[in-house]
């Protein structure tokens, strides 16, 4: 019998989730399988593996075949690599301690590059906060310098409404005082005509009186 180790679709629509199964070949994807190896969750950055690697390791050794993207999370993982150095040790290459030293300082290796894209996108995320927060910053004082602005408008309007009142108010209070004193010009005026002729009639009586 053919086996095939490959993935199982799980999860809901828009965020799968992967069981990484060995089965019959000739079975459906998502039918029955022969022994569940794991899960992959690509969710995730990076994605997160969960491997049986002696399971899967002897699995490959037996002649399992891998479906693409299984054997890419195989090699992530480092399932290829143990074979290829086990195939070394069976064609006399390699002893069982060399291929330890190996496959170890190859883990090695390979954690110090996980590490270093998991710092990296580490940084990448809080710079990411980082220019986020300033951008909101920026945002809110550009608005509160909008609004005091536009209260420093309505302001100036409610103090220039307040002058015109005042002016309109003295206005009202001084124009009877104008009224009154508009009538009583006319008045000034006569008295002023009427006193020369009195002045006149004052002369003219002690005319009057010599004759």
């Amino acid at each position: 019998m053919a086996t095939r180790i490959r993935l199982q679709r799980h999860g809901r629509k828009g965020r799968p989730i992967f069981n990484i199964v060995v089965a019959d070949s000739r079975a459906k994807r998502d039918g029955k399988f022969i022994e569940d190896l794991g899960q992959y969750n690509p969710n995730t950055n990076p994605a997160t593996i969960d491997l049986n690697f002696e399971r899967a390791l002897e699995w490959m050794m037996n002649g399992a075949e891998p479906s693409n993207t299984a054997r890419a999370i195989l090699s992530y993982k480092g399932v290829l690599m143990k074979k290829h150095l086990l195939e070394g040790v069976k064609k006399g290459a390699l002893t069982a301690e060399q291929v330890e030293e190996r496959f170890t300082k190859w883990l090695n290796d390979k954690q110090s590059l996980i590490d270093g894209k998991i710092t990296n996108l580490s940084s990448a995320a809080d710079k990411a906060k980082a220019d986020r927060l300033k951008a909101e910053a920026d945002a809110n004082t550009k608005k509160a310098e909008a609004v005091a602005a536009k209260f420093a408008v309505v302001e100036e309007a409610h103090a220039a409404e307040e002058v015109a009142e005042e002016v309109a108010e003295v206005a009202a209070e001084e124009a009877p005082a104008a009224e009154a004193a508009a009538e009583e010009a006319p008045a000034a005026e006569a008295a002023t005509e009427e006193a020369p002729a009195a002045e006149a009639a004052t002369e003219e009586a002690p005319a009057a009186d010599a004759e």
